[in-house]
């Protein structure tokens, strides 16, 4: 009998666990790559060309990204983090603040990074109903990260990049677009990824269904320009496809809080990818 009531404790304790896995901080020596800073330095590789594409006005739009690599690092297969701007589908940079941290930040843990631009819509999203051109620009942004991703695992001899260890994340609508990656791989492997990160977005075109990548959502329950609840819908789609989706919520913060909650921000992120790049067995 307590056998039996070790082994119930032990499973409870087991799912509880899995459902605070954000929370779970590496355990190792420090410094442990992947989880602390172990490079000074980032060396910034600007302006990259991943492809080209026609935007909603027939003009051919070239497609650019920005590489971070830890200056000196010597590992030749290194877990890749893409970044995706907000900017409701209509503005917005590469360059944008909070995504130009976290991609020193995290270069400096030993992951590649790279900062990328995509197509923008003239009047782009609002949070009302979705005009024809606010879907179009969507399904563009995907693809264009998509596109994004691809290059980077095709070029990955040349970069230092594990295939097997590829995540995106952004901020508004760059976190929508991550999102949007994230829940097709299945149906797009060669342009999958293997763990999402969102801070104020959702999903809205696509459906995920199980063996897509799983999600950390960021949220501020008074963000009116990305609905909170789209949010918990988001949560609610990845649950019932059977696809794994934790939603840290923030009481009363509005949209793209980046500032006011960046070391949480930070440190969860670093734990997820931990768990979901299966990053104890990744090289060093």
């Amino acid at each position: 009998m307590l056998k039996r009531c070790r082994f119930v404790v032990l499973a409870v304790l087991l799912v509880v666990l899995a459902g605070c896995e954000q929370l779970l901080v590496p355990t190792g020596a420090a410094p442990l790559r992947y989880r602390d800073a172990i490079f000074d330095d980032v060396t910034v590789t600007p302006n990259q060309l991943y492809g080209s594409a026609v935007n909603q006005q027939g003009t051919t739009v070239q497609l650019r990204l920005d590489l971070y690599e830890p200056t000196g690092d010597t590992v030749e297969d290194r877990p890749l983090i893409v970044f995706v701007h907000g900017g409701s589908f209509r503005f917005g940079s590469r360059t944008s603040a909070e995504l130009v941290d976290q991609a020193n930040h995290f270069a400096k843990r030993g992951y590649v990074t790279a900062s990328i631009s995509y197509r923008l819509a003239q009047t782009g999203c609002s949070s009302g109903a979705p005009t024809a051109e606010c879907v179009t620009a969507i399904i563009q942004a995907r693809e264009d990260a998509q596109t994004a991703v691809r290059y980077l695992r095709d070029n990955a001899d040349s970069i230092g990049i594990d295939t097997d260890r590829i995540a995106i994340a952004g901020s508004s609508a760059g976190a929508i677009t991550a999102t949007e990656v994230a829940f097709q791989t299945q149906e797009q492997p060669d342009a999958g990824v293997d763990a999402a990160v969102s801070l104020s977005g959702a999903h809205l075109l696509t459906t995920p269904n199980r063996g897509d990548a799983p999600v950390l959502l960021f949220h501020g329950t008074s963000d009116f320009i990305v609905p909170y609840q789209w949010a918990v819908n988001t949560k609610n789609a990845a649950d019932a496809g059977g696809v794994r989706a934790v939603l840290n919520p923030w009481e009363g913060a509005g949209h793209v809080p980046y500032t006011t909650f960046r070391s949480e921000i930070l440190d969860r992120t670093r734990n997820f990818l931990y768990v979901h790049l299966k990053l104890a067995t990744a090289a060093r």
